[in-house]
């Protein structure tokens, strides 16, 4: 959990390059939380669909080879995808290949057996009977996870590093999609699947965002921006701060960004921090720091 009493940074970069962007926005946060570490890396690859439908390989690859050169001890990148085949999502990415050509280890979730996944029951959740996690994010040391900046047409209504987690939870043989989206508390939901992990590091890739639809497809603006902490409120918070710039749905429009549920629900929860106050922006540009400053005043608005 995160001390809410403790003010996070965000750093931001705006840039159309993304191997630049991660390394930049990483290195503004002046903190190594790999080095020496095994890491294990959840990207978002619901779908095989380009950049922010999925992961763009420029940002796994500049993700990765930034933590090889930080001193990770080992990557393990662990996802699966829903609701098309994990492995034939990752085939058409092109991911073994380029996890061979990165040295990493890959782990697809959606073939482990029983053993790869530990039941889990969080205290004064709306889900009936808790969820299946998957085992290798709950003993791992160190996680990482990178994700996109979209909207959600699926009751979600925005999908960042909240929501990246419910790839940690297993779609086949267990009835957890069906009822996450068939309930009218799937947003607390998300929150509430995040209270079993904590990542070290989380880099979102706002280089292409969806403002409408998603998060497959959906009305694509080039945001150009990445953003990276290791707070999961502050991250999703200016995320939707940064929607919100480029005109966005009713839903994530709507009200002062804190009282987003997905959000407000994790801050509740003790997942980050509980003010927007409490997000320090970081950029060292003349760019970056304009549009810092638009997100800090969306952001701080009643």
């Amino acid at each position: 959990m995160t001390d809410k009493g403790k003010s996070t940074k965000i750093s931001l970069v705006r840039t159309q390059d993304r191997d630049n962007g991660v390394r930049k926005a990483i290195a503004l946060l002046k903190t190594n939380p790999v080095k020496g570490k095994p890491v294990v890396l959840k990207p978002n690859f619901n779908t095989a669909d380009p950049a922010p439908g999925s992961t763009a390989d420029e940002t796994l690859r500049a993700l990765v080879l930034k933590m090889q050169e930080m001193g990770a001890g080992s990557i393990t990148l662990a996802e699966r995808s829903g609701p098309p085949n994990t492995r034939d999502v990752m085939v058409q990415k092109g991911i073994l290949p380029l996890a061979k050509e990165l040295g990493i280890k890959v782990v697809n979730l959606q073939e482990l057996g029983t053993e790869g996944w530990v039941h889990v029951k969080p205290a004064d959740s709306h889900w009936r009977n808790g969820f299946h996690f998957a085992r290798i994010y709950l003993e791992a040391e160190t996680i990482v996870q990178t994700c996109c900046l979209k909207t959600h047409a699926y009751g979600g209504h925005f999908t960042l590093s909240l929501k990246n987690t419910v790839g940690m939870v297993p779609r086949t043989g267990y009835p957890y999609m069906g009822e996450l989206h068939g309930s009218r508390y799937q947003r607390q939901m998300i929150a509430e699947m995040n209270t079993v992990y904590n990542p070290a590091l989380i880099v979102l890739d706002g280089v292409e965002a969806f403002v409408d639809g998603g998060p497959d497809r959906g009305k694509r603006v080039n945001a150009d921006v990445i953003i990276a902490g290791n707070d999961r409120v502050a991250v999703d918070a200016v995320g939707v701060a940064i929607l919100r710039l480029f005109g966005t749905t009713p839903e994530v429009s709507q009200g002062p960004v804190f009282a987003q549920d997905q959000i407000a629900r994790a801050v509740e929860l003790g997942l980050g921090v509980d003010s927007p106050a409490k997000i320090q922006i970081i950029a060292d540009d003349p760019e970056s720091q304009k549009f810092a400053g638009e997100v800090r005043e969306i952001l701080l608005r009643d």
